[in-house]
């Protein structure tokens, strides 16, 4: 997955991403270091960033 790469290169912190999307901070940090997660999750993360899951997945 990748969450932190997209994230930076959007110049997005953790706290503003989780602002944006509603997923909590520590989930966002989670998903970060461990690299799965649940779809729905996975869903508002793509949106909050303005791609596709596949693009945040693959």
């Amino acid at each position: 997955m990748k969450l932190k790469q997209i994230r930076l290169e959007k110049g997005l912190s953790v706290p503003k991403l989780s602002e944006l999307s509603g997923v909590p901070r520590r989930t966002i940090k989670d998903l970060e270091r461990r690299d799965d997660g649940r779809v729905s999750t996975m869903i508002k993360l793509a949106d909050a960033l303005g791609v596709t899951l596949d693009e945040l997945c693959r």
